[in-house]
């Protein structure tokens, strides 16, 4: 862990890689509130994990030419899901118990569009199917068989997700397992993004393959709204990562983006956030869970139950990998 940190140190620009809140400023513009002005920052993406700083790129190409907020998270996400290596997300993702490669994604926009799929099979980019139930149907999520037909329908084309590399890993968890699913400590088992784009609107993206060997069928948090992603424009964007089902319980990330209206700042919301999780929880054993805010200022924040998530931010002066506080060590 303190060597891929050590690395993340220094590659980052310069000493920008290493982020607190109360430096993000920018003299773009002002916005106005209880008669006072706050500085905004923007164009701005923030994204889960160290994955993250590629898919900040490939957003901060449409950002910083003046694109829109929901054209730059389908573009960052998509870089995560065609990662071969990433086993989490995507192709390569580890598959369910019976060696299926499900996938989940949601995408919102700053007019509380939404559209989601789930228990998605053979599709290698989810979140371009889910911006399609989005825009084309009447629908917000269209889940398994259904799913999978919509997207042929529209052109997307089927390909096999079970890389070899993920095949062994199951086929090896199959030999020892009692048929568990696996939990990662650090749970790297979404990329949650929120961009904040020239003209002062936010849109978000969350996609997975789940939770390693779940059941067949198993959805969890990453493509329901106001779970997985939330977006108000008025306020402020959230996503989660970690366990689905205990982001669920509490409704997460609209729950972060209402204590950001009530005047909580990013950090403060999903410190609170996670917070809430705890408090419906006994046993806290392996039961990770991060949120990562963004509000309409530009201001970003992030908090998980354990110590070892962390976030990339991207905007016009900044660029690098930010260690998230957290409740208590594993």
């Amino acid at each position: 862990m303190e060597t891929r940190r050590n690395f993340i140190k220094l590659t980052a620009l310069g000493s920008a890689a290493v982020i607190t809140s109360s430096c993000l400023t920018s003299e773009k513009e002002q916005k106005e509130e209880n008669n006072t002005f706050k500085e905004v920052i923007k164009p701005i993406v923030v994204s889960t994990w160290i994955h993250g700083l590629e898919a900040n790129a490939a957003s901060w190409d449409i950002l910083s030419a003046g694109g829109s907020s929901l054209d730059a998270v389908e573009a960052g996400v998509k870089v995560t899901e065609s990662d071969p290596n990433n086993s989490s997300v995507g192709l390569g993702g580890l598959p369910d118990r019976d060696g299926k490669v499900t996938l989940d994604a949601c995408i919102m926009d700053h007019e509380n569009n939404c559209g989601a799929v789930a228990c998605l099979q053979d599709i290698e980019n989810p979140i371009s199917v889910a911006r399609k139930v989005m825009e084309d149907t009447p629908h917000v999520m269209l889940v398994g068989d259904g799913a999978k037909q919509f997207a042929l329908e529209k052109g997307f084309k089927e390909i096999n997700l079970l890389t070899e590399k993920s095949k062994e890993a199951w086929e090896k968890w199959r030999l020892e397992s009692k048929y568990q699913p696996v939990i990662n400590s650090e749970n790297h088992d979404t990329i949650g993004l929120l961009a904040l784009d020239e003209n002062g609107n936010l849109s978000g993206a969350c996609t997975t393959s789940g939770m390693a060997y779940k059941l067949h069928g198993r959805v969890g948090d990453s493509p329901i709204i106001g779970a997985g992603l939330f977006i108000d424009n008025e306020v402020g964007a959230a996503c989660a990562t970690g366990m689905g089902e205990a982001v669920i319980r509490i409704a997460g990330s609209a729950i972060v983006v209402e204590l950001m209206r009530n005047g909580m700042s990013p950090y403060e919301a999903c410190k609170e956030a996670v917070n809430r999780v705890i408090k419906k929880h006994k046993d806290l054993t392996n039961l990770q869970v991060g949120f990562l805010a963004l509000n309409k200022y530009g201001e970003a924040g992030g908090y998980s139950v354990y110590e070892g998530f962390n976030y990339a931010l991207q905007s016009e002066n900044q660029k690098g990998m930010i260690d998230a506080e957290f409740y208590k060590k594993w």
